[in-house]
């Protein structure tokens, strides 16, 4: 009998993660709140099962892989809805997936973080994250947890910002930029989700941090563009949300050397200048 994978939050990840299942054989059920989430399952030959994870009464199939990608609620500090799934669940699938974010370190100076420095959640954001990790390993002592950075690819990328000349912080007062390309990202999450591996937590990061400045001017640059005017961290605090604001008051550089030590993964966009060429190669054109 095939295997079943159940993919909570089955949104652009998801949907890849769902198409590998597909061609592996599996029987495969996206979980999407929206009608168009629902059509790009399908579309990859999965079933798609609509509901709201906050409001909704939860009957979810039992399955031998469960891949958990939905962000957690906007507020709190606890993930109500992950606790919400989790008991709608019988009970531990052979593989579980988690995908978390690199936030749950906080603020590291622009050290080098590997996976046994300990947390240090500083928004309510990361907070939410770490109660999520946590509930996940208790509910499936063997799960893996993917701390991802931030994630680009096709229609994941600032190109209005920069077409618009939308100002940055100038990298001196910055810090270290962390990314992952989405189809690396869906790649690393169907491994995880289809082998054993020696560890519970993993850096899901190219391994190549830059300042945030060098990955706007590269991208300026394929967009035949002047590179984004710099402004100092104190006009940032003016212009800039709050949440923004929080992403970048963080500088940390990721190493993936345990991901790569215990799968041998192969990047397909290790160095980012290829993935976002390939990103705007897969952009549909301007009208």
């Amino acid at each position: 009998m095939a295997s079943h994978s159940l993919i909570i939050g089955c949104g652009d990840t998801g949907v890849r993660v769902a198409a590998r299942a597909v061609a592996a054989g599996d029987r495969v059920t996206g979980v999407v709140r929206s009608q168009a989430s629902a059509a790009k399952v399908r579309a990859v030959g999965a079933k798609a099962l609509l509901v709201d994870l906050d409001t909704d009464a939860l009957e979810l199939p039992a399955c031998d892989r469960l891949f958990y990608f939905a962000p957690p609620q906007r507020e709190g500090e606890t993930d109500t809805r992950m606790a919400r799934v989790l008991a709608a669940l019988d009970g531990p699938p052979t593989y579980t997936v988690y995908i978390s974010t690199s936030g749950v370190y906080g603020d590291c100076g622009g050290a080098w973080v590997d996976e046994t420095r300990p947390v240090n959640a500083e928004s309510e954001r990361a907070k939410r994250r770490v109660d999520a990790e946590r509930r996940i390993l208790d509910f499936s002592p063997q799960a893996r947890v993917l701390r991802a950075p931030g994630i680009y690819g096709p229609n994941r990328l600032p190109v209005d910002r920069v077409r618009e000349a939308t100002p940055i912080l100038d990298d001196a007062d910055g810090g270290w930029s962390n990314r992952i390309h989405i189809d690396d990202l869906g790649a690393i999450a169907w491994l995880a989700g289809t082998r054993s591996l020696d560890h519970n937590l993993y850096n899901a990061s190219d391994g190549h941090p830059t300042g945030l400045g060098v990955y706007y001017d590269t991208l300026a640059e394929m967009l035949g563009v002047a590179s984004p005017p710099r402004i100092s961290w104190a006009e940032a605090e003016q212009r800039f949300s709050a949440m923004r604001l929080s992403f970048l008051r963080e500088s940390r550089r990721l190493s993936n050397q345990r991901l790569l030590d215990d799968t041998g993964y192969e990047f397909a966009f290790a160095d980012f200048r290829d993935g976002l060429a390939a990103s705007l190669k897969a952009e549909p054109p301007l009208d």
